[in-house]
């Protein structure tokens, strides 16, 4: 069962149906009891850092996804839930994000933004089980204003090039995280999907 976290910021019903394409049963749950017992979990997000902390804190989800990544369960963020991987954000100030890697998220602010639409993957780590059948410069879709730095540059698993090489997605053992929409970028995104279901 793969837990896909409701907190009231993200398209779930898209990324659930993309998730059961690919065989995977997925539920879409807010109650830390179920998030904690899933198999695989999955953090959506779209829109803003500042109010997803806000109602993550609200819903009382936070102690639950921090657990579920420290006893080793596949945790995938994607979009605005990869960019709340990390441990703080310039998006509205200095937003404290939840911590589970080292590093920030920053605005484009030298860039139209926000960058909307397709763009590709250069794959640093072509061995990983998450990117298993996704060729070097598969397009992917886009939608977003800010991006991760990760401390540690050895966690960065694919790179895209918008004006700057930013970090597109990493994978620190069971934490996985994409800046781009899998359950939008059409057969690679599904074949991304599929490999974190059969992790």
């Amino acid at each position: 069962m793969i837990a896909i976290i409701d907190y009231g910021m993200g398209n779930l019903r898209s990324v659930q149906k993309a998730l059961e394409k690919v065989g995977a049963t997925a539920m879409i749950t807010q109650k830390p009891d179920e998030i904690n017992a899933a198999n695989k979990v999955v953090l959506p997000g779209v829109g803003a850092m500042p109010s997803a902390m806000e109602r993550l804190k609200a819903r009382g989800i936070i102690p639950a996804i921090k657990a579920v990544a420290a006893k080793g369960t596949p945790l995938l963020g994607i979009c605005l839930g990869f960019q709340l991987l990390f441990e703080t954000s310039t998006e509205g100030g200095t937003i404290e994000g939840l911590g589970i890697l080292k590093g920030t998220v920053e605005r484009f602010s030298w860039l139209k933004i926000p960058q909307i639409g397709w763009n590709q993957l250069h794959i640093k780590k072509p061995d990983l089980p998450l990117f298993k059948g996704v060729d070097e410069l598969s397009n992917v879709y886009f939608c977003h204003s800010y991006f991760v730095k990760p401390a540690d540059t050895a966690i960065i698993a694919t790179t895209t090039k918008y004006a700057i090489d930013f970090t597109s997605s990493i994978c620190a053992g069971n934490i996985l995280g994409v800046q781009f929409h899998p359950e939008k970028s059409q057969s690679v995104g599904l074949q991304i999907l599929k490999n974190f279901n059969e992790l």
